[in-house]
């Protein structure tokens, strides 16, 4: 899949159409997608600022199907955990921008070339328009290249 067709197929996905949450690019390398979320009446709390669980799910898949893309089929990739750290409340339009580096890249590579199994930590700020972290989200992966 190319990666247009993969920020199609995650804009008309039903779970991010219908929290307001749009993926506005992803490069052709798929190491780096920004995702947007503009403040809805159906995508807010309580006291009028963007919903914890929708800023979760804007972090939530992302370095996993970067990763996938990237890697390719010789690899095992899944999420392990998550940690959401809220900073500020967030209104107006949040964004994250989720980057692979070449050099987590030949680490994955290097540390799982016997079978091993490698559990890498990723990090993405969301931030406001003004460019204030509203939260910051650590994705913990599990990676493993196949035998």
């Amino acid at each position: 899949m190319n990666h247009n067709q993969f920020k199609l197929m995650l804009n008309l996905y039903p779970p991010y159409w219908a929290t307001g949450i749009s993926v506005r690019k992803v490069s052709p390398d798929f190491k780096e997608i920004i995702v947007q979320m503009k403040l809805r009446w159906y995508n807010r709390n309580f006291v009028r600022t963007h919903f914890g669980g929708s800023l979760y799910a804007m972090a939530d898949p992302f370095f996993m199907l970067m990763l996938i893309q990237i890697l390719g089929k010789e690899y095992i990739v899944w999420d392990k955990a998550a940690h959401i750290d809220f900073i500020k409340p967030g209104r107006g339009v949040v964004t994250a921008r989720f980057v692979v580096s070449e050099s987590q890249i030949d680490d994955i590579i290097s540390r799982t070339a016997d079978g091993q199994k490698y559990l890498p930590e990723f990090t993405v700020n969301i931030v406001n328009d003004a460019g204030e972290k509203v939260a910051k989200v650590i994705k913990s992966l599990y990676i493993r290249r196949k035998k």
